[in-house]
């Protein structure tokens, strides 16, 4: 028997690629399987730096691409185990994995056939992975649906509980039981961990015991502003934008946010503030699917969405547009439209075409209320960048810039404080998910609080346990 230990193979210094292996000595598993994205995105490319095939259980702790995105390379490789997740997640990681296959797949035929004019079309990279595969990986997969607060044994020597995250629908965080040489060992990943001040989900629930815990540190170097003042934030600006004759424009991921922003703009629709005129538009295949799950799985909500029975997002103002040919007739809205769409980071999807034809025009906002990564179009702008450019063209910013930070679906460094200080016991601490400057603060501030010191995690160092 060997010493457990845990391997990091991504969202070791970087926020996204997460994927952790938990070796026992006597079984393998593998929590997330995430996708890189931002500056990281060529080391989807790379090898994935273990074999899928020593590989017993996966753990999925959400459905988010950065949590999902590479499991389809985990089969291509051979990895057949069982796979545990809350039954929500399933249905959301395959919208997202479908949504990403159908990307790379359109991303591949127009620079194939770039290529082909400059006869360069054997350098072209293919998809990672293609639709078909994944619905023929989502048919073989031996999928172990779980519910929360109930103990699962994953193999012979691990039994894990699932904890709601409160971060997105299905979220969860996994305590993990197992013995080394005798010895009970507890060990807590965390998921990503929901902002509590949130209006959709409930707030994370407590952990008990860690040996060692593994956390997001996303937002660790900072405080977001409260939920309440976000709200009023983004109601003004929206309002503003729209009685001065402008368009807003939201890039929005299409889990959770999108969702936070229809359930603020149906309150808004209710009590009268949005203009009488004005339309909603949901310009986001993805986030209809994804809106039609949080319906399915109601019962996981807060009781101010869950009043709404089978309806919590929709309202009269509101358009979802099925099709190209419907998304491109909102170019000829000239005023008062609340046009939402993705990517959430402006670095692909239909939010690209709502940029190029609006960022030039000083009257019109574009309101970012969610996380841009380095290396996105998001980022850029935010970031105060006077010239982007979108398929090709370079255009000029002169639309008003806004970003609201209260509506983050992640714990800030005061709740992520909150959230450890609950365990009755809390050993080692060891930072992942996180940008490495973030990282830094977040490890001093949990020196200061706890008075422990954190380590942070590198890409593919063992951690033994």
């Amino acid at each position: 028997m060997k010493q457990a230990y845990e391997q990091s193979f991504g969202a070791a210094k970087v926020v996204t690629g997460s994927a952790h292996i938990l070796d026992t000595g006597k079984s393998k598993i593998l929590i997330d399987c995430g996708m890189f994205q931002g500056v990281n995105e060529h080391l989807n490319y790379a090898p994935l730096g273990f074999d899928p095939r020593e590989i017993e259980a996966l753990i999925i702790t959400h459905g988010h691409l950065d949590h999902v995105g590479r499991i389809p390379l985990l089969y291509k490789y051979g990895f057949r185990g069982k796979v545990f997740a809350h039954p929500a997640t399933f249905d959301i990681a395959k919208i997202v994995l479908l949504d990403s296959a159908k990307l790379q797949e359109e991303e591949y035929q127009t620079r194939y056939k770039k290529a082909q004019r400059r006869g360069k079309e054997k350098f072209v990279k293919k998809p990672l992975y293609t639709r078909d595969e994944v619905k023929k990986i989502f048919k073989q997969m031996n999928k172990k649906y779980i519910d929360y607060n109930k103990k699962y044994k994953i193999t012979k020597d691990i039994k894990a509980t699932f904890k709601d995250a409160g971060h997105i629908l299905g979220s969860s965080f996994v305590e993990i039981e197992f013995e080394n040489f005798g010895i009970p060992k507890n060990i807590v990943f965390s998921g990503d961990l929901g902002n509590k001040n949130n209006d959709i989900l409930p707030k994370p629930q407590k952990g008990k015991i860690a040996d060692a815990l593994f956390i997001e540190s996303t937002y660790g170097d900072r405080n977001h502003k409260s939920f309440e003042e976000s709200k009023v934030e983004f109601k003004k600006t929206i309002v503003e934008t729209l009685l001065s004759g402008g368009n807003v424009i939201i890039p929005t991921f299409a889990i959770e946010r999108a969702q936070q922003i229809l359930c603020i703009l149906k309150e808004m629709s209710i009590e009268g503030s949005l203009p009488k005129d004005a339309k909603v538009i949901l310009d986001s295949p993805m986030a209809n699917k994804v809106t039609a799950v949080y319906r399915k799985w109601n019962k996981l909500l807060r009781k101010n969405c869950q009043k709404y029975k089978h309806h919590p997002f929709e309202f009269p103002q509101l358009n979802l547009i099925k099709d190209v040919e419907e998304s491109k007739k909102i170019n000829n809205i000239i005023r008062g439209a609340v046009i939402i769409a993705g990517s959430g980071m402006c670095n692909g999807g239909r939010i690209l075409h709502h940029l190029k034809h609006r960022i030039w025009n000083p009257k019109n906002t574009i309101l970012f209320v969610g996380y841009q990564a380095k290396g996105t179009l998001g980022r850029d702008i935010i970031d105060g960048a006077k010239f982007i450019k979108i398929f090709h063209e370079e255009i000029i910013v002169r639309a008003k810039i806004v970003t609201i930070n209260g509506f983050s679906a992640h714990a800030d460094q005061k709740e992520l404080l909150e959230w450890m200080s609950e365990f009755k016991k809390l050993d080692r601490i060891f930072l992942i998910h996180g940008e490495y400057d973030k990282q830094i603060v977040f490890k001093s501030v949990i020196k200061n609080f706890f008075n422990k010191k954190a380590h942070i995690v590198n890409l593919g160092e063992k951690i033994y346990l």
